[in-house]
């Protein structure tokens, strides 16, 4: 158990177990049991990506808030626009819906340049753009020089959703990813670290970070295979480990995970390893991570690879254990285990 601190700290943003501590003392436990969802739905009394309010028709209204505070501004694979449009609509998307429309909020740093407002803001718009996804209002405000660290970008996305997708993964789902871990997280990582210049595959493009939005693939995989999918997360903060490690200990279930089969690009495994860090914990911000009825898992891979995602794969199991109960447990590329531990601590700060 983590002694509450009494100040703020770097960790309680994480996405880790810091974070979850600080949020049910100063929030949940204070918020009453009928007031942590609009009845019928979900909201923080199942803490997911977004909130599900039920509409007269069946289907389900999704809303999704999050705030962008990314450093650097500008990195390879995107800059802080490109993040904020993107992870709200996959936020949306992970909860089954159908991404609408956008709202947003900006506070910028007096003296911050134009041109790089600019450049943001159009990266903003090209996302949503390229989406359909309306952006129907917002706020923007200037905060006194050194009141606000640059720019601060908070978004909402509103979805619709047919049969919302509920993270409750079942004993025997197979985990899927679609793509590569951790690009993001080992991008921001070595821009951080002042790393650049020692890093090839940065100024060649090969280490980028993978933000993007994924409409053209959840949507489809929805429509398709939507009764099937029984969990579904984005591994931003905390990464892969943290939606695991989230679902393990939210259903009681024990995940079994193939170390050889989870995919990482050999740069990012080699640079993590340089500085320490287990690129499981690592975000990244253009992934699904699906838990999935086995008897279509097969199926829902080569969909996937159909529609573009090449590196998609099984890379584990939900299983029962009464030992190893809310567990994630890592098979080694040795034959041997581990277990995948909850996010703790700040790996790599101001990361989205």
């Amino acid at each position: 158990m983590i002694v509450m601190s009494d100040i703020i700290r770097l960790s309680h943003g994480s996405g880790g177990i810091e974070m979850k501590e600080i949020l049910e003392k100063l929030i949940f436990s204070r918020v009453d049991a009928t007031l942590k969802k609009v009845s019928g739905g979900i909201g923080i009394d199942w803490l997911d990506d977004g909130a599900l309010i039920p509409l007269h028709d069946g289907r389900y209204l999704v809303i999704s808030v999050d705030s962008y505070t990314v450093t650097p501004l500008f990195f390879p694979g995107g800059n802080i626009g490109t993040l904020a449009a993107s992870g709200t609509i996959n936020d949306v998307l992970m909860m089954g819906g159908r991404p609408i429309a956008l709202l947003d909020s900006i506070v910028v740093e007096e003296g911050f340049p134009v041109k790089d407002l600019q450049i943001i803001i159009d990266s903003f718009i090209d996302v949503i753009r390229s989406e359909g996804v309306a952006l129907i209002g917002g706020d923007f405000k200037v905060m006194p020089k050194g009141q606000v660290d640059k720019i601060i970008i908070t978004t909402t996305g509103i979805g619709i959703a047919n049969k919302p997708i509920i993270d409750r993964p079942r004993v025997g789902d197979k985990i899927i990813v679609s793509e590569y871990v951790g690009d993001h997280g080992a991008t921001i990582m070595m821009l951080q670290l002042h790393l650049e210049k020692y890093v090839d595959e940065l100024s060649k493009g090969v280490l980028k970070s993978d933000v993007k939005p994924l409409s053209k693939l959840m949507i489809p995989i929805i429509e398709k295979y939507g009764d099937y999918i029984h969990a579904a997360r984005d591994p931003t903060r905390g990464g892969l480990a943290g939606v695991l490690n989230e679902w393990a200990t939210s259903s009681n279930i024990v995940i079994v995970i193939d170390e050889e089969s989870i995919p990482i690009k050999e740069p990012v495994a080699r640079y993590c390893e340089m500085v320490g860090i287990d690129p499981l914990y690592l975000a990244s911000e253009g992934v699904a991570v699906l838990s999935v009825d086995p008897q279509v898992a097969d199926e829902v891979v080569n969909y996937m690879k159909s529609l573009g995602y090449t590196n998609a794969r099984i890379i584990g199991e939900v299983r029962v254990s009464e030992k190893y109960r809310n567990y994630v447990i890592v098979k080694t590329a040795i034959e041997g285990f581990r277990i995948l531990e909850p996010p703790h601590g700040e790996i790599v700060p101001r990361i989205c």
